[in-house]
């Protein structure tokens, strides 16, 4: 059972929201309040290494310290809009091809139209969010130096699992920091051994945040558990690998180095040494028992969702209720009503070839138009069936009331790494073109989509490469980052309906590939230098 092994996790969010502070801005505050019991008293006992640590992998799914609501992390907008995968989702996924909003809270249209300033609360909520997990992580890499555990008395054995749980915390925080570099660039550098009281942290570019992550990244995955052996939820060595290979899929759009054949390298080890398998069933990955009906054999890291346990508007929470609308019936989602909010435009829905049954183009028609007159209206636009609150038999999930979702979201993938081999591959980057039209053919076998004969490694290739990834990882936080690896985010290459604000699509300015930093950040710390354009 999922709440088992959440409790394996040692969550106790009530004990860890005493020791981290409840709210933060920017990247520019260290842990403090006045409010704030010390940490050392919540390092008394073998079992509160376990419990802290399990605040870090919390960090990703709640947005607050007593619910879905009520004593938020972040300050100044809804605590629902704050949850980590939520924000992050909105800046990876709202903004491109694959999906638009029917709402019309604060700025959120104008990121699907690319007119996004450094005002915006969005924007402005996922910086704070990425700026409360480095935080935290650096708490707990605090509080657990080898000095801080002799005094405390920690035995040998206790220990040697202490470090292992302290490369996971700085796998976290190097997570976080990509994510930082990917969607704004540069920021503050903080790290464990910055000071504990107020500061101005310097500002650090996207080539030394880059470095940062990488040199991380080579430092902890020796020390990482091995692939399969850590606790369900837990990241082990072939997390390492992923995340590194994404560092070096998108090395040349971050620092202008072409590191390719090294991302194929460790997608290899990704393949054939992380016990990971493809799961059978395309659709059940997104079901309310993803974490136990198969389609946990693929994942590589997820983040814990349960409707009773880790209640948030936000993750997939958000990602059941907001594309439910119209006449789509809600009870056959899990939940008790659609929130009327995301669809998906025509340019990704022609995608899929229509004269085929590819069971990953998951559309609701009926009363939908595919095309979008009026992004207000939810009824223009086809809607999109992903993430479901309900077993792979109909059950559905925990919250019987229907308000929360059980279903895991996926960071990592075994078919996305698939899928980032072979694109090296088509690059003429490392790889074998055949191996890697085997692993493209799995995934269309899986889904029910005709084989290709061979890829090819010209613009022909990368182009169904980009689209392939578009079909299987849709609406999984990845689609931003692919666009602007192929050139095709910004500018007037490709254009998707109400890209610019026009109903056909307009282009957009080559420095909306990178976020703002918030003005409010900006005037808390005059350290910090704003990318160009803003």
């Amino acid at each position: 059972m999922k709440k088992t092994q959440i409790k394996l996790l040692g969550i106790s969010l009530l004990l860890l929201g005493m020791l981290f502070p409840s709210c933060t801005n920017d990247l520019d505050q260290a842990p403090e309040s006045t409010n704030a019991i010390p940490g050392e008293q919540f390092f008394s006992t073998p079992e509160s290494y376990k419990q802290n640590l399990a605040k870090l992998y919390a960090g990703f799914a709640t947005s607050g310290q007593s619910g879905p609501s009520g004593t938020p992390d972040i300050s100044g907008i809804d605590e629902g809009e704050s949850q980590y995968i939520r924000g992050f989702w909105l800046m990876q996924e709202l903004t491109t091809d694959e999906a638009v909003i029917a709402w019309n809270d604060g700025t959120i249209k104008d990121l699907h139209a690319q007119k996004w300033t450094s005002l915006d609360r969005f924007i402005t909520a996922t910086f704070a969010r990425f700026s409360f997990q480095i935080v935290n992580c650096n708490e707990f890499l605090r509080q657990t130096t080898d000095d801080k555990l002799a005094a405390r008395g920690v035995d040998a054995a206790l220990k040697a699992e202490i470090a292992t749980y302290r490369a996971e915390a700085r796998f976290l925080r190097a997570m976080t920091y990509w994510h930082l570099i990917d969607t704004f660039g540069g920021g503050s550098k903080v790290e464990e051994d910055s000071p504990t009281t107020f500061f101005y942290p310097d500002y650090a570019t996207r080539a030394e945040l880059y470095k940062f992550v990488d040199e991380e990244l080579t430092a902890i995955t020796p020390l990482l558990k091995d692939p399969k052996t850590n606790v369900a939820y837990r990241v082990d060595r072939a997390a390492a690998w992923m995340l590194q290979a994404k560092l070096y899929m998108n090395s040349q759009v971050y620092v202008n180095t072409n590191k390719y054949a090294a991302a194929s390298d460790l997608l290899t080890k990704v393949i054939n040494e992380s016990g990971r398998t493809l799961h059978t069933n395309y659709n059940q990955l997104f079901f309310a028992d993803n974490d136990r009906n198969g389609a946990q054999n693929e994942f590589i890291f997820t983040i814990a969702f349960d409707g009773l346990h880790t209640q948030t508007y936000g993750g997939t929470t958000f990602l059941t209720h907001a594309p439910v609308g119209g006449s789509m019936p809600a009870a056959e989602f899990g939940i008790n009503g659609g929130w009327a909010g995301i669809r998906t435009t025509s340019a990704f829905v022609d995608k899929f070839d229509a004269n085929t049954t590819d069971t990953r183009g998951q559309f609701y028609t009926d009363g939908q138009s595919k095309e979008i007159t009026n992004i207000g209206t939810f009824t223009d636009g086809y809607a999109v069936q992903k993430f479901r609150n309900v077993t792979v038999d109909g059950v559905q999930g925990s919250d019987k009331a229907g308000n929360f979702s059980d279903s895991d979201f996926p960071i990592f993938r075994l078919a996305d790494a698939y899928l980032m081999y072979a694109e090296c591959a088509v690059r003429g980057e490392g790889g074998n073109l055949g191996t890697a039209t085997t692993y493209v053919n799995d995934l269309r076998t899986r889904a029910n989509a005709a084989t290709v004969p061979t890829l090819t490694a010209d613009a022909t290739g990368l182009d169904f490469i980009l689209d392939e990834r578009a079909r299987e990882l849709h609406w999984e936080g990845h689609r931003r980052t692919d666009l602007i690896r192929f050139g095709k985010f910004t500018g007037g290459i490709y254009l998707w309906p109400w890209k610019g604000g026009v109903s056909g699509g307009a282009p957009t300015q080559s420095f909306r590939d990178l976020f703002p930093i918030p003005a409010n950040a900006l005037s808390s710390n005059s350290k910090l230098q704003q990318n160009p354009g803003y």
